[in-house]
C-alpha cells in the first residue's frame, strides 16, 4: 500500500483533502495522509515530507506526494528535489502558477482575502465572502477560515501568496509520473498552466473537471487526478 501524502490549498484544510481525495485513493488501494496547514505553512510542509520520506526509506519505499493549488506546487517543488529513489510521483490539483507568482488571480484572491481578514475580521469577511459565492463554496470556506483561524490564517495567505512555483524548464527534469486535475471553468486556477506543467513534464496527463461538476461533488476532483495517474504511469497505489 502506497503513503499518499497530500497538502491543501490556501485556506482550506486536510478535511476537504479527505472528503476530495479519500474515495478515490482508497479505491486504487493507495493510503491517504492529509496534512494539516500551520501557521509556517510552505516550511512545515517540506519538513514533513523530508521527515515521512526518510521513514519510508528505511522501509524500502517510496511516497506520493500532491496537493490543491499551493498543495500541488510544493509537492511538485519537493519532487523535483527529491525524486525517484524517495517519491514515486506527483498528484496536482488546480496548479495556480508556474515560476514566480507574477499577476495570478489566485495569489492576488489570497492577498485581498487577508487584507479583508486583518482589515474587518473573521466573521464580516466570511459574510461578505458568503455573499458573492455559489453556496456551496460559501459552505466550504466558512468552514475551513473557521478551523484556520487559529493558525494564523493570516500569515498562510500571505505565504502562499509569494510562493515560486517550478518553472516549466526546471519541471522537465521531474523523474517521476506528474497527474494534473484542472477545471477549465475556473478563473483562479487558469487551465493552461496545468496543461503547461504537463507538456513540460516527461510523463504526464491532464484530465479536466469543471468546478461546477466537482465543486458541489468533491470527491470528483479526486477522481479527476487519479484518472490522471492512471494515464500518467502511475505504479499503482495498492
Amino acid at each position: 500500500m502506497t503513503a499518499v501524502f497530500l497538502m491543501a490549498g490556501t485556506g482550506s484544510d486536510d478535511d476537504y483533502l479527505r472528503r476530495s481525495f479519500g474515495p478515490a485513493i482508497a479505491e486504487a488501494g493507495g493510503e491517504l495522509h492529509a496534512l494539516a496547514p500551520t501557521a509556517h505553512l510552505v516550511d512545515d510542509y517540506l519538513a514533513t515530507l523530508d521527515e515521512v520520506a526518510l521513514a519510508a526509506r528505511e522501509e524500502g519505499r517510496a511516497i506520493v506526494v500532491g496537493g490543491v493549488s499551493i498543495g500541488a506546487v510544493v509537492a511538485l517543488r519537493w519532487a523535483l528535489r527529491r525524486g525517484g529513489a524517495d517519491c514515486a510521483g506527483v498528484l496536482a490539483a488546480l496548479p495556480p502558477w508556474s515560476g514566480p507568482v507574477g499577476d495570478s488571480v489566485a495569489a492576488l484572491s489570497a492577498r485581498i482575502t487577508a487584507d479583508a481578514l486583518e482589515r474587518d475580521g473573521l466573521e464580516p469577511t466570511i459574510a461578505a465572502m458568503a455573499a458573492t459565492s455559489p453556496d456551496w463554496l460559501a459552505a466550504e470556506l466558512s468552514r475551513s477560515w473557521r478551523s484556520l483561524h487559529d493558525r494564523d490564517l493570516v500569515g498562510q495567505l500571505r505565504l502562499a501568496a509569494r510562493c515560486a512555483a517550478p518553472t516549466v524548464d526546471e519541471i522537465a527534469a521531474l523523474p517521476v509520473p506528474l497527474a494534473i486535475a484542472a477545471a477549465p471553468d475556473d478563473p483562479l486556477h487558469p487551465v493552461r498552466v496545468a496543461h503547461d506543467w504537463a507538456a513540460a513534464a516527461p510523463r504526464a496527463a491532464v484530465v479536466e473537471t469543471p468546478l461546477s461538476e466537482w465543486g458541489p461533488h468533491s470527491r470528483l476532483l479526486g477522481d479527476a487526478c487519479l484518472a490522471a495517474w492512471r494515464t500518467a504511469g502511475g505504479p499503482a497505489l495498492g
